[in-house]
């Protein structure tokens, strides 16, 4: 074993003078090792004085994930990126809201989106109160069938004060605080053959529809074949022949470009309208001081009023007809018929989300459209 040792020393010469004046090399202690046919280096460094400057790190700003069912591309998630952004430029960099769409936070399923929000997966929501409904049965009572199928009476039943009072307060005992509501339009039946205009029309139809029994059984009362599938199923089925129609949104059919799977008929039957909740998380929003509560609040009622989701679905429905669709909008005697033959579903449904809150939604569509 052999060791070499250089000790300290002044370092001299005229590029020292310039370059490293004054300055001490510490002892460098190599150790060689030879040990049969292996050679180890051992390196030490005895007391090496290395001054350490830190840099102060950048601490990046809180982030609030704010979940939303679908993208911008539909009023909904147009929606919930606004309400980000509107909160954005109020936190101006003390915290950051991001939005995640497409329902990713809870699995993909829309129906699972509350339980995710009151459980802490967000802190922010945008949500559809019929896909909501399926952990919060109260919620159902915006979507009630054939409760609002005109867009004034669709306005009138999210602006009802009373209404959002009684059914805010559900939703805070089930840990979700409600901020603003907006109406989503309504939702069509879109078909392959024909149009639906009375109940011996939906005799065996099969139909896609959203996977919540209420709908499901609303359906079947009429007697139709109701079947819950994903996006990529439904095509195939359209393509092979097995699916007669689906129930769907106008800006969900242009986006999925529904006329080129054969959807050439729309039926505007007023069974199933919706709106949007602009939520946050019980405990989040608990902990957050009066200033940012007052300004999430502001900004939920903003990008509720820009929302503008009934004029957005009318859009789609004129470029349903330029694509070649056939738009067929029911009579009131028509609409009585079907609400008739589903009476017995309907009930239920009245049932599951509470007379009372039944009544008070029925008393906000009578006299919000005088």
């Amino acid at each position: 074993m052999r060791s070499i040792t250089i000790g300290k020393y002044r370092e001299r010469g005229p590029d020292a003078a310039q370059a490293t004046r004054g300055r001490t090399v510490q002892r460098l202690s190599i150790t060689f090792a030879h040990r049969g046919h292996a050679c180890v280096l051992a390196l030490s460094l005895a007391s090496v004085a290395i001054p350490v400057h830190p840099q102060e790190r950048a601490t990046s700003p809180p982030e609030f994930k704010l979940s939303t069912a679908v993208g911008p591309a539909y009023p909904l998630g147009r929606a919930g990126e606004r309400w980000a952004q509107l909160i954005n430029d109020g936190a101006a960099g003390a915290f950051e809201v991001r939005t995640y769409p497409g329902a990713t936070l809870a699995q993909r399923d829309p129906a699972s989106e509350f339980g995710m929000l009151r459980d802490g997966g967000a802190e922010l929501a945008v949500g559809a109160a019929l896909s909501w409904s399926a952990q919060l049965p109260a919620l159902g009572v915006y979507a009630m069938p054939w409760l609002a199928p005109e867009p004034r009476e669709q306005e009138a039943l999210a602006a009802n004060a009373a209404l959002q009072e009684q059914v805010a307060a559900r939703m805070a005992d089930a840990g979700v605080v409600a901020l603003a509501v907006a109406p989503l339009g309504e939702r069509v039946l879109a078909t392959v053959k024909f149009p639906i205009e009375t109940p011996a029309a939906c005799a065996g139809l099969r139909v896609r529809v959203l996977p919540q029994r209420s709908v499901v059984d609303v359906y079947r009362a009429l007697g139709a074949q109701p079947q819950t599938m994903a996006f990529a199923q439904a095509q195939r089925a359209f393509a092979a022949g097995e699916l007669d129609g689906q129930d769907a949104q106008p800006s969900t059919l242009v986006a999925t470009r529904a006329f080129a799977s054969g959807q050439k008929f729309v039926t505007r039957w007023g069974a199933f309208a919706d709106v949007m909740f602009f939520a946050v998380r019980k405990a989040s929003w608990d902990a957050w001081p009066d200033p940012r509560r007052r300004m999430v609040r502001a900004a939920a009622q903003q990008a509720a009023q820009e929302a503008n989701a009934i004029a957005r679905e009318e859009a789609a429905l004129a470029e349903l007809t330029r694509q070649g669709v056939t738009i067929v909008r029911l009579s009131s005697v028509q609409r009585a018929a079907l609400r008739e033959m589903a009476q017995p579903a309907i009930a239920e449904w009245t049932s599951a989300v509470g007379a009372d809150l039944a009544a008070l939604a029925r008393a906000a569509v009578a006299t919000g459209v005088k």
